[in-house]
């Protein structure tokens, strides 16, 4: 069983207008895993949609200064397509960690956030495969990968899925994490990436908007999902994709 979510080629108009704001926003070709994960939720994408918009414009700089909290990092050389595809998912998931933290934890305070203008556009990436597409090869190696994180749900981080369309780095990218997993090296620029990032996402809080919430059931089902990704998909993500890129 893999988490639910809402494909951007599956989207109805609804959910596909906000995507499209995300996509723009973010200056990305792609939405990441949570969203599309929101939008099975009754409520929930317009909710956190409307809650972080305006505290985007922050962001760029606090994804800055959380990669410099990161440095130095190890170097995963696994080849051109890897590393620019890495590269949209480190925008993703850096801007992600810091919103989504604050999204979490709530609006407090008041500020005004300064109006400016999204990041550039990267480049789109290969279509998301789907996992029913792969060959039995590859499959298992995306599934080893995601294995080695322990999420519960059934999350996959959609990194590695996308990685498919490179089929010959996934076992070297395993050879490469599974001993800095066993070795807790991962878990350690978790932890480091998670105390940046709550720095930066507390800085955020008051620049959130408070729309309405979704109903009571989904919004506990959203702040469920906002607290395992936050605490461990995309925070062991972050530097993962940052090795990657190098």
């Amino acid at each position: 069983m893999t988490l639910p979510e809402i494909r951007e080629a599956d989207a109805p108009p609804e959910v596909a207008a906000i995507y499209g704001k995300l996509r723009e926003a973010y200056g990305l070709p792609l939405v990441n895993l949570i969203w599309r994960h929101f939008a099975t939720l009754p409520g929930v994408l317009p909710w956190a949609w409307a809650s972080v918009a305006p505290a985007l414009p922050l962001v760029p700089a606090a994804t800055a200064r959380l990669v410099a909290a990161l440095e130095p990092l190890p170097s995963l050389p696994l080849g051109a397509g890897a590393a620019e595809l890495a590269a949209l998912y480190n925008r993703g998931n850096l801007s992600n960690l810091i919103v989504l933290t604050a999204l979490l934890r709530g609006k407090q305070g008041h500020a005004e956030a300064p109006a400016g203008p999204p990041p550039a556009m990267l480049p789109a990436p290969p279509p998301l495969p789907r996992l029913d597409a792969l060959s039995p090869k590859v499959l298992r190696e995306v599934l080893a990968l995601a294995g080695l994180h322990g999420h519960a749900g059934g999350v996959i981080p959609t990194l590695y899925l996308h990685l498919a369309h490179w089929p010959e780095v996934l076992a070297p990218l395993y050879a490469a994490l599974s001993p800095m997993m066993a070795m807790g090296g991962i878990q350690s620029l978790r932890d480091r990436a998670l105390g940046a990032a709550s720095l930066e996402a507390t800085a955020l809080q008051p620049y959130l908007a408070q729309p309405p919430e979704p109903p009571a059931e989904a919004l506990a089902a959203a702040r469920e999902a906002l607290a395992q990704f936050t605490g461990r998909v995309i925070a062991e993500m972050v530097p993962i994709g940052l090795m990657l890129r190098r």
